[in-house]
């Protein structure tokens, strides 16, 4: 079964309109028969994805109708062509070079896969596969999340306070904004078509399907590269740079890691070949795809306009020299540009805030420039549609106009670039970077080579592929536009800049075999070859971590044996995303999983308004939970908390760098206990272990640790311990301390403790745990007797930094090691 649903989603409606006999049918049956299988599953692609995206919006999608739908798309094309699918004696039988793709693939599959199990929050990756698998399970793009919609008014600034904005009212998750609460509609932050796929994926096996979307995506990706690249450069450039970026590190880690940028790559440099096929070549058939594939592109990603403005510039551009757009682009293309504008200053109001701000801040002169250019480019076009002389002077210059700019930027900005004023050096390095981490400076060089080499003569040949990969680089090698650490800052270089990079240099390598003479090609051609060669072992050493690491590996069972210990009438309240990293499980508990989750929004709420919210979430919920790891102020004499679950434990996370490239595989820890809230009980002494169910009784610590047989946490320069009760007897706070093995460049351990901002002492923190007493003022403990609450307590300790202070990997800033805290 599902099988035969990944053929209907991905190859069957596709393959009866390819076959149709309609505009043209011989045309684009003497296509090689690789390039009629890759059109199949493209239309297939298109057509799955806009049924997801049109019955997701009116809230009616499952993945029973979408196949429903493909089917009945199919039977109707071959009914209306009565049946005539035959493509007859203009298709040609596979040749040999039908094994290029074909390989593409198995190196693809080989390479690819597994995915990583980044279904966690608090980044991209978690939004993207949670929004997925929520447009699935409750088919709408706007979901309607009970959990959100059942919250008394009172109790909403405890999870989800209002942010006082046009766009959205809170946060539910991070990466998910509350539109409405009273009715608690939810929305994803990003565009839905790369999770329109994760929704298909999902459908056909479950997680794992929702998973694999991304390599299967960098599959299609190759391809389409490969395609596009053949047609411009001929096969053997073509297979040589789709091979490249299949052993790309950039290539594989993003294509094991959920993003929408591979996306973009499939569908965009599609989009450019049916482009070229329909406009340069003539085939009328890919124009309306063409339209098709730009317009799907809008509901991907933001910067998909620089793709579509780049394909209307080359298509301008080729009007110069006769090649007009046929009239077919235009309606698919208007209609998903209507479409868009509704979808984005509507449900996805608060993606296009940042874009607004961004605009908005341009600086006069950058307007100026903008308008004036478009000004300019809008006169030559029209001089040139009116006057053949100026039209062939175009023609004649514009494609060394465009090698002279590129050629004079890359020299600039790999050899003489600087940071200076507002510049920064992120933006500055840029392309220095892409080519010292990704590519290598020989292969960058290269490919500038064979940009001259192909633009100068080839140039109208494709003029929007050129233009599009031209305006990329452009864009992004002047801002990056992204937060520098790598590998997320790759993803710029990913969709159109890599591809292209290793196209061209693919072209500048094997043009010697192309040679008009004899000499010429037995010397330059082995030169070429040789140097792919090295190129590509290069490649598949760097990338050799990456092949054998899977991020976040075992996640997932973790998060499915949490979710099985927590019942439909169960609520679990997690606490905030300042105080550890525990949230990040929220979201794919209730998303997921679909458990009744709530996040803190404070990791200090309101005490009487939480004990409100639990009188009244006992009579929703059998019981109310806390799942925390890092130190929530939840206590109060109102209610208890009993301790039922606990669990740590470690997966593999890629380290992320700024200053150099990234090799070392570190292990993430997490680390949490649940709590069940029950009826307030009588008055215990006080005695912590810290490091041991102590979540709910420290704040601002760091982790959990443990040494000697104890288990500890590190303070900061201001942490808290929230004793339970101090009675009116109490006469001395222990805590039981070690400064660590604290180095001699550091400052003294100094430890102040101070309850309601009244010092009780101060101590110096020596080697070795060792207990520390401070005496309880009385006043101090009648007070917090006579009132019966926590009281809180306040550690300040000068701290120091292992990274700074002896050049070790721990980069926090460490006070001292905490054990036990007493009272008595």
């Amino acid at each position: 079964m599902p099988l035969i649903a990944l053929l209907v989603v991905t190859w069957l409606p596709g393959a009866v309109l390819f076959r149709a006999p309609w505009w043209d049918r011989d045309r684009r049956a003497s296509l090689g028969a690789d390039e009629r299988v890759f059109w199949a599953v493209v239309l297939s692609a298109a057509m799955s994805l806009a049924t997801v995206l049109a019955l997701a919006a009116a809230h009616r999608y499952s993945f029973t109708r979408l196949l429903i739908t493909d089917v009945s798309i199919a039977a109707a094309i071959a009914l209306s062509a009565r049946l005539r699918l035959r493509l007859g004696a203009a298709a040609r039988p596979p040749g040999p070079t039908a094994l290029i793709p074909i390989a593409l693939v198995l190196i693809g599959c080989w390479r690819f896969f597994p995915s990583a199990e980044y279904i966690i929050g608090g980044k991209d990756p978690g939004v993207y596969i949670n929004e997925g698998v929520q447009i699935a399970q409750r088919g709408a793009l706007v979901v309607h999340d009970e959990t959100i919609a059942s919250l008394p008014p009172f109790a909403r600034d405890l999870f989800i306070p209002s942010h006082q904005r046009r766009e959205y009212y809170s946060v539910r998750f991070m990466g998910f904004f509350v539109s409405e609460p009273d009715n608690g509609l939810v929305v994803g932050q990003f565009p839905h078509l790369y999770p329109a796929s994760i929704a298909i994926g999902y459908g056909i096996d479950g997680l794992s399907g929702a998973r694999h979307m991304s390599g299967v995506w960098a599959i299609l990706g190759l391809l389409s590269v490969y395609f596009a690249g053949a047609r411009l450069l001929g096969k053997p450039a073509a297979a040589a740079g789709a091979l490249l970026l299949a052993l790309n590190v950039v290539e594989v880690w993003f294509a094991r890691y959920p993003n929408a940028e591979l996306v973009m790559q499939s569908l965009l440099f599609a989009a450019l070949l049916a482009n070229a096929r329909a406009h340069i070549d003539g085939d009328p058939f890919f124009a309306p795809l063409a339209g098709v594939l730009l317009g799907l592109l809008l509901f991907l990603r933001i910067d998909a306009a620089i793709a579509a403005a780049a394909v209307l510039a080359g298509l301008a551009l080729g009007s110069i020299a006769g090649k007009r757009p046929h009239w077919s682009f235009w309606p698919p293309l208007a209609i998903a540009a209507g479409l868009c504008s509704w979808y984005l200053l509507g449900p996805m109001r608060a993606y296009t805030e940042l874009p607004r701000i961004f605009i908005s801040h341009l600086a006069w002169w950058q307007y100026g420039v903008f308008s004036g250019g478009i000004v300019v480019a809008g006169a030559l076009l029209l001089a040139a549609s009116r006057t053949p002389v100026v039209s062939q002077r175009l023609v004649s210059w514009t494609p060394t106009l465009l090698v002279g700019i590129v050629v004079t930027l890359a020299a600039y900005a790999l050899y003489i670039r600087a940071p200076a004023g507002k510049l920064a050096a992120y933006d500055a390095y840029a392309l220095r970077t892409f080519a010292l981490y990704y590519v290598t400076v020989p292969a960058l060089i290269a490919a500038l080579i064979g940009y001259v080499i192909v633009v100068r003569p080839l140039f109208w040949r494709d003029p929007a592929l050129v233009v599009t990969i031209t305006a990329f680089a452009l864009f992004f090698f002047y801002k990056i536009h992204i937060v520098p650490v790598h590998f997320w800052m790759a993803r710029r270089f990913l969709p159109v800049i890599l591809p292209g990079t290793l196209l061209f240099a693919a072209a500048a390598a094997l043009t010697g075999i192309r040679g008009r003479f004899l000499l010429t090609r037995v010397i330059r051609g082995p030169i070429g070859i040789v140097f792919l060669a090295l190129l590509a072992v290069d490649y598949a050493r760097v990338a050799k971590p990456i092949v054998e690491h899977v991020e976040y590996a075992g996640i997932i069972p973790k998060l499915e044996q949490l979710a099985s210990s927590l019942k439909d009438s169960d609520l679990l309240v997690v606490e905030s995303r300042d105080a550890s990293d525990v949230h990040v499980f929220a979201l794919p508990l209730a998303y997921v999983y679909a458990r009744n989750v709530l996040v803190l929004a404070s990791a200090a709420p309101d005490k009487p308004t939480f004990a409100a919210f639990l009188e009244w979430a006992r009579t929703r919920y059998r019981r109310v939970l806390f799942m925390g790891g890092g130190g929530t102020d939840l206590l109060s004499s109102k209610w208890s908390v009993e301790p039922i679950a606990s669990d740590r434990f470690q997966v593999p996370e890629y380290e992320s760098t700024s200053d150099r490239y990234p090799k070392v595989v570190r292990r993430k820890e997490f680390d949490y206990t649940i709590y069940a809230f029950t009826s307030a009980r009588g008055a215990r002494p006080f005695d912590l272990d810290v490091g041991v169910n102590d979540d709910l009784n420290v704040i601002r610590f760091n982790a959990k640790e443990q040494t000697e047989g104890r288990t500890f946490r590190w303070s900061q320069d201001q942490s808290f311990v929230v004793l339970t009760h101090i009675g009116a007897g109490d006469r001395t706070l222990a805590l039981w301390m070690s400064n660590g093995g604290r180095p001699a460049a550091a400052p003294p351990a100094d430890v102040t403790l101070l309850i309601g901002g009244r010092p009780l002492g101060t101590v110096r923190v020596a080697a070795g745990f060792a207990e520390y007493d401070f005496a309880i003022p009385p006043d101090i403990g009648l007070s917090a007797a006579t009132l019966g609450e926590p009281v809180r307590v306040t550690l300040r300790t000068s701290t120091w930094n292992p990274l700074r202070t002896l050049g070790t990997p721990d980069d926090r800033d460490l006070g001292v090691m905490v054990d036990r805290v007493a009272v008595r």
